[in-house]
């Protein structure tokens, strides 16, 4: 399973969901849940535009993320690639904006791949992670706590899947 998520400019909610993500799966052991194998290296993130190519996640989703014990200092932004569309199984969007662009660029046969990200967070109060950026340091934890909540429901889904096509 290969799982992309993607914002705007690749430095605040993208890269915490992927660090969110690949901390709840070395939290679940190895790279094996129950069935299904997740290489924490398929989980990548990326942006629609490319703003801030090459730069450090914000320094304040760093550190929102490093006091839940999840390091982003590595990850640097990146754009959307056309082969992004054929490589990963899952690309989850933050807002609709975003998947809207993604929608538009994708190839007509890996479109079924982009959903939002809060779809696996039925519970959560919006259906859009908010941009961050411009607010304070809350924000940055409002977005780690949606984020948690989808990676959680998106490992239960996998897991639920997998068990259904053993």
């Amino acid at each position: 399973m290969r799982v992309l998520f993607v914002c705007m400019g690749n430095i605040c909610r993208s890269p915490t969901a992927e660090g969110v993500l690949r901390r709840l799966v070395a939290e679940h052991g190895a790279t094996t849940i129950d069935s299904l194998a997740i290489d924490p290296s398929a989980i990548d993130s990326a942006g629609t535009h490319d703003y801030h190519v090459g730069e450090p996640p914000d320094r304040r989703a760093i550190a929102a993320a490093a006091r839940r014990g999840i390091d982003l200092q590595s990850l640097r932004a990146r754009c959307v690639e056309d082969h992004d569309f054929e490589r990963f199984d899952l690309i989850l969007a933050m807002d609709r904006e975003n998947m809207s662009l993604l929608q538009g660029r994708a190839p007509r046969e890996y479109r079924s791949r982009i959903r939002l990200v809060l779809d696996y967070a039925p519970n959560a109060y919006t259906r859009e992670v908010p941009d961050p950026y411009y607010g304070g340091p809350k924000g940055f934890e409002e977005v780690l706590d949606l984020l948690e909540l989808a990676a959680e429901g998106l490992l239960n889904e996998l897991k639920r899947d997998a068990r259904q096509t053993a």
